[in-house]
Parts: C-alpha cells; structure tokens; sequence
C-alpha cells in the first residue's frame, strides 16, 4: 500500500536534490571547517556558499544568518538573547497560538519575573492590530509573533506588525518555520528584527535551522563555547545539514511559484470536496490569508484520532488539532483560542501538501473521507441516528 502524504506541517521528506549535496560530506568531505589546512578550508567555502542561498530566499545578507539546530533554539536564541541584551525591560507580547517553542518559553521567563501579555484572535484566527498597538509601552522588551500558523495556516500581516512595532522602538521577532519556502518574503524591504526557520519543513533534513538576525539588532549569545558563527553560536557546524538546508532554500526560491499555484490547486480541490461530501464539517481559520498548502477541518462529534487511525488504514497521513495524542483530553489551544466549540475541535485534522504530492492522491483521499466520516458517525455515541 502506497503511502499519502498529507502531513507536511510536521515534516518532509528531504528532496533528492538536497540528499546529493549531504551525501559527499559524510565519507568524502569530512573535515572541519574550523581547520586551518585546506581539507578542513574547503568545508568552509561550503557553509559560506549555503549561506548565500538561504540569504538568497530571504532577500537578506548572508552575515545575518546564524546557523542553529532547529527552530525551537532559534525560537530559543531570538528571545532568550533579546531579553538578556536589554536587561531593564521586562515585558514580552506574543499571542495565544503560537507554537510551543515560543509559548513554552514565553511562560517560562514569565514564572522568572517577565510579564507576558498573550494576543487573542478572532473565530478566523486574526489578530487584532489595535490590541497589539495598545500593549506596547516603555517596558517591552520583545514582541514575538509567528509569520504563519502551524495548524490552520493562518498568515499574520507580519511587515505591518514589524513596522507598527519599530515604530515603537521595540525588538520584533517572527517564528517563520511554517511560511518559508511557501510564500515569498523579503526581508531587505521588511522591519523584521529577527526570524526562525527550520530546514526539515523544507525538504532539507531534520536537525538543522538558522536565526535571521538583522545588523544593528543586539542580541547576547545562546550558546557559548566557541567563535563559530562569528562568535553568535558556539559549536562544531552540522556541516551536511547546513549545505542541505542551502540547497533546499535555493530550490524553495525556485519553486515559490509552484507552491502557490499546483499545491495551493490540489489543497483546494481536497478542501473543496471534503466540506460538501461530508456533513456537519467545517474549516478553520482565514481562509483568503493563509498558505497555499494547509487545511484544517473539524468534523462534529467525532473524535480527531480516531479518523487519523482510519485514515491509516488507508495508507492516508494526516495530523489532529487535538492535543489528545500526547495524553492530553484538551483540544489544540489554537483552537480554543479560536473559539472553535468543544465537539468540533475534538474532530479536527490538518492536511498540509507539498510540491511532491498529485492529483491522484487528492482523488485517493477524498473518496476515503467520506467513508471514515459517515463509519465513525455511525458509533459515536454523540450522533443520534
């Protein structure tokens, strides 16, 4: 049985093109770019020539790309820096669905004395402006808003929010790791301070990730030990990962537009199909501001999971909006903050494509919906019949 991949928002595969840049600096070209002999010298021009690319897809310069492990430490290394490099303010803005990396941080530094002011956002997940507008005062030190929404696929009006919040002298960063690579950014024309993204959402490999941090912006380093990274990140470089992630943010800019026409196509399609073939469904989020590749449904009275499971049957990879399967009853906190009711945001699945998934496989999983749906209906007790 052939596997469907619809599950993207949390992973990808490593496109072939990224893998045949990785493979030569494992057996081959194994030296350490930190060595002053010409083995190790050539590791060197390699990171310098993947931080061209990944400068290239942001339209930044390549000395403001730090490379990091993942996204969550530069999630990690944009707060934590920011806040030590201005000790005298001791207030952070952030919203209420931010994923994980930043929330769990954010709550952490508020237990150590920091006030935390979290956003709320409308039933489509929007933000509001004047909200943020108010909060800012000479005591902030950071307001860190995601570029786009893991679960629903949101996207924030980030250059207005950048702009409103440099306007008011205060450190601006965005969690970007959902929107690279989808839809365009520029960060040369953007008031962006600072911004995370993760290579393994990308088609480059898991284990690698990199921090935008604009020239003049103050931030104290995360991780001490040696002069890597010009002194902003200590630690031997994940060279393999770091050519891989160059690769794929080259090959990212090279297929924006096709994220944004055939993947954005099939999503529809799917989304379309799904919401009039199966009854009491309903779609959650904005849906005219939010990427080309992420749907999120809600189906009444049936539990998330138990779809997900079904669907596995099939062969069909999806993900819930519930919490439930880390051992949690409460539905996703995005949705909550959504005000997405109880019964439906139990039954939520997230579908998020890539440029490798086709039609065939669209077609595939919208005639299995219906059949897991109307199956699970049928034994919830929930339904009446």
């Amino acid at each position: 049985m052939k596997t469907v991949y619809f599950d993207n928002n949390a992973t990808t595969k490593v496109a072939e093109e990224v893998l045949k840049e990785m493979k030569p600096l494992f057996c081959e070209l194994y030296g350490n770019p930190s060595s002053m002999h010409t083995f190790g010298g050539q590791i060197g021009r390699k990171i310098r020539r993947a931080r061209e690319q990944v400068a290239g897809l942001l339209s930044c310069d390549p000395s403001e790309i730090i490379f990091t492990s993942c996204g969550t430490e530069s999630d990690n290394t944009a707060i934590k820096g920011t806040l030590t490099a201005v000790p005298n303010k001791r207030k952070i803005i952030t919203t209420r669905v931010e994923h994980p990396a930043v929330l769990t941080v954010c709550k952490e530094l508020e237990n150590h004395g920091y006030t935390l002011v979290e956003l709320a956002v409308d039933k489509q997940g929007r933000l509001d402006m004047a909200e943020l507008e108010d909060q800012i005062d000479d005591d902030t030190a950071l307001v860190t808003i995601m570029y786009a929404n893991n679960e629903t696929g949101v996207v924030f009006p980030i250059d207005k929010i950048a702009e409103l919040v440099a306007n008011r002298g205060v450190v601006f960063h965005t969690d970007a790791v959902q929107a690279i690579g989808k839809i365009p950014l520029n960060l040369s024309k953007s008031n962006i301070d600072l911004l995370s993204l993760s290579g393994h959402k990308l088609h480059a490999p898991k284990g690698v990730g990199a921090l935008y941090v604009r020239k003049g912006t103050r931030l104290s380093p995360f991780m001490l030990g040696g002069h890597q990274e010009a002194g902003r990140r200590a630690g031997t470089e994940n060279v393999p990962g770091i050519v891989g992630l160059g690769k794929a943010c080259e090959l990212a800019a090279n297929n924006i537009e096709e994220e944004n026409e055939k993947v954005k196509y099939l999503r529809d399609k799917l989304e379309k199909v799904i919401l009039k073939k199966c009854p009491q469904c309903q779609l959650n989020g904005d849906k005219d501001n939010r990427l080309p590749n992420t749907t999120n449904i809600s189906f009444e009275y049936i539990e998330g999971e138990a779809i997900l499971l079904m669907l596995d049957k099939y062969g069909i990879c999806a993900s819930s909006g519930s919490a439930c399967t880390s051992g949690s009853l409460e539905p996703s906190h995005v949705l909550r903050a959504m005000g997405v009711p109880f019964t439906a945001a139990h039954g939520s699945i997230r579908f998020s494509l890539s440029r490798y998934n086709t039609e065939k496989e669209v077609d595939y999983t919208i005639e299995k919906m219906p059949e897991v749906v109307n199956r699970l209906r049928e034994l919830s007790p929930f339904v009446s019949t």
